[in-house]
């Protein structure tokens, strides 16, 4: 048996957070070591902006352009992340939870020790991306995409990856436990995970079309 995926690691927000207040974000704006609490500064265009060791909450950002966006030891919850496009962003040791994220595009980004938990990641967009200790727990996954993405300690529970799509993904040491998975595209790009046997068992039909196995009838005429 290959070896399961590595937890992430946790954020790592000092024990006292400023309360503090965003009105926009500026090309390579910088927000460190703050609490930012029911925001709303949606449609943003800004690239570079770097996020540390804060905690969202109940914040609305969607419909913004952040490329090249930086979070790192970051803690977001109950927050409003519908539609950003952040091609090339960043994210370590970061936290979201709660959090609606319904056509975010992270294309070409790199997630490192991150947990999305209870969220909303349908028609979203991670291609060409690389993800490196990330667990998925209790999301809806519909229709998202990890186009040609790196996987490596990836671990998807509970969620709906119905019509997901890992046309061109690379697994390894990653971990799908109690899934939907109806009509996932990519089947074969599976290779390198790991399922638990029911899971497996719900799939076989699916694993043998991929690989071009037929049914025989077990009562020919």
């Amino acid at each position: 048996m290959s070896p399961g995926a590595d937890p992430p690691l946790p954020a790592r927000l000092p024990e006292q957070l400023e309360r503090a207040t965003v009105r926009a974000l500026a090309h390579e704006a910088a927000c460190s070591e703050f609490e930012l609490v029911c925001l709303s500064i949606t449609e943003q265009h800004a690239g570079g902006v770097k996020v540390d060791n804060t905690r969202l909450s109940d914040i609305d950002v969607s419909g913004s352009r952040l490329e090249s966006l930086r979070l790192i030891d970051d803690v977001l919850e109950c927050c409003n992340l519908a539609n950003i496009q952040a091609r090339r962003s960043v994210a370590t040791r970061v936290r979201i939870e709660a959090c609606r994220m319904t056509g975010v595009g992270l294309t070409e980004a790199t997630l490192q020790d991150v947990t999305v938990r209870d969220c909303r990641v349908d028609l979203a967009s991670f291609s060409h991306s690389r993800l490196q200790r990330v667990s998925f727990e209790s999301c809806m996954l519909i229709e998202t995409d990890f186009l040609e993405c790196q996987l490596e300690s990836v671990r998807f529970e509970r969620c709906d990856l119905s019509r997901a799509d890992f046309r061109g993904a690379r697994m390894q040491r990653c971990e799908l436990c109690r899934n939907n998975l109806t009509d996932l595209q990519g089947i074969a790009n599976l290779k390198g995970a790991a399922m638990e046997w029911p899971d497996i068992v719900e799939m076989a039909g699916a694993f043998a079309r991929t690989i071009g196995i037929g049914v025989l009838d077990e009562n020919p005429e």
